[in-house]
């Protein structure tokens, strides 16, 4: 209950922002199966969600609605306020495979995903420099390890300047280290660039290591949700962060009752 006294204290009207993301009573279905079921969903510009689940419970689904490769069945999805169908060039879905051509080298993959109209050299140049990688320019992807393969993955995303990043298990076929690595590197890039990104995961500890927000999902609903605003870098050891994965486990594990 609010205070008297600070009941009647005069604020300002609070500036209203158009989400970068918004799913209304969204539901998809391949036939008779129900993939997703009445997804509500607001994502501010700039803001790093998290998603995670159990497997088949509709996260990536979800993801390949919100890039245009597939169609919702019911509801509205708007990016930037306006409503779209199709293909959303203002998305980039990056997967846990890094899908590099072998015939171009680390530079000729990234400047695919740069703009005809620009210095696509250049632009590329610089996304490698913000993964670390600007030395590996005229590598080959066959002699880069895993780690450094969703490096350039991850550049070429960024060269793209897409407004929101989708992030599907990008670091799901990495080595425990490097994982670790990509995502100190993932948050550090974000910092700098305040992109919205949304990341699907089965990690708990890396949804809450990384995301401002995360969502947990069962059967096609997102059935509970976290806010924190522990700062970053996360120690991982503090009880507020064990708290907090602890919460998100049991929640995947249980459901939100």
């Amino acid at each position: 209950m609010i205070a008297l006294e600070e009941s009647r204290r005069i604020t300002k009207p609070a500036v209203r922002q158009t989400p970068a993301v918004e799913l209304e009573n969204v539901g998809k279905r391949f036939g008779a199966k129900v993939v997703l079921d009445g997804v509500n969903l607001k994502i501010a510009p700039g803001e790093l969600v998290a998603i995670v689940g159990r497997s088949g419970c509709g996260k990536s689904t979800l993801l390949r609605l919100l890039v245009g490769l597939e169609p919702e069945t019911e509801g509205s999805i708007r990016i930037g306020g306006v409503p779209f169908r199709g293909p959303n060039p203002g998305a980039r879905l990056m997967f846990q495979d890094a899908a590099l051509l072998p015939w171009q080298t680390v530079l000729e993959n990234v400047a695919l995903a740069t703009s005809r109209n620009s210095d696509r050299r250049n632009e590329a140049a610089r996304a490698l420099q913000l993964v670390g990688l600007e030395q590996r320019a005229k590598d080959w992807p066959a002699i880069l390890s895993g780690g450094q393969r969703q490096r350039v993955a991850l550049a070429r995303a960024l060269a793209s300047k897409a407004s929101i990043l989708l992030l599907d298990e990008p670091l799901g076929a990495l080595d425990a280290l490097t994982r670790l690595e990509m995502q100190k590197l993932i948050e550090e890039i974000w910092i700098c660039e305040k992109f919205t990104a949304v990341l699907v995961t089965h990690d708990v500890e890396e949804a809450a290591a990384l995301a401002d927000r995360v969502l947990v999902m069962a059967e096609g609903r997102i059935i509970a949700e976290s806010q924190t605003s522990l700062p970053r870098p996360r120690d991982r050891s503090s009880s507020e962060f064990i708290t907090l994965r602890e919460a998100l486990l049991n929640w995947v594990m249980n459901g939100a009752a």
